[in-house]
């Protein structure tokens, strides 16, 4: 991977961590050990898709249910270095 691939990737996923509860830092599924990015690029924008990945995390932790085993964000980081996380409901 390239240089500004890695730091949009690195981007992306400090983001989603801003998505999880505060009190629940520490945990192992609600950290970056659980999560995975996914990065493409097209016209100089790279494009990021964050997954959460509990199943590497030992019986998955407190707070968490099977169906959270789908959850992603999705992000678009533009040639600038500006992050925009895509609004969905999922």
């Amino acid at each position: 991977m390239e240089g500004p691939a890695i730091q949009a990737a690195h981007a992306a996923l400090e983001e989603a961590l801003k998505q999880f509860p505060k009190e629940s830092k520490g945990q192992c599924a609600f950290s970056a050990k659980a999560l995975e990015v996914v990065i493409g690029q097209e016209a100089g924008w790279y494009f990021a898709r964050v997954n959460r990945r509990v199943d590497r995390c030992p019986g998955f932790g407190p707070g968490v249910t099977g169906l959270e085993t789908d959850w992603f964000e999705l992000y678009a980081i533009s040639p600038d270095g500006d992050i925009t996380r895509y609004p969905y409901q999922p």
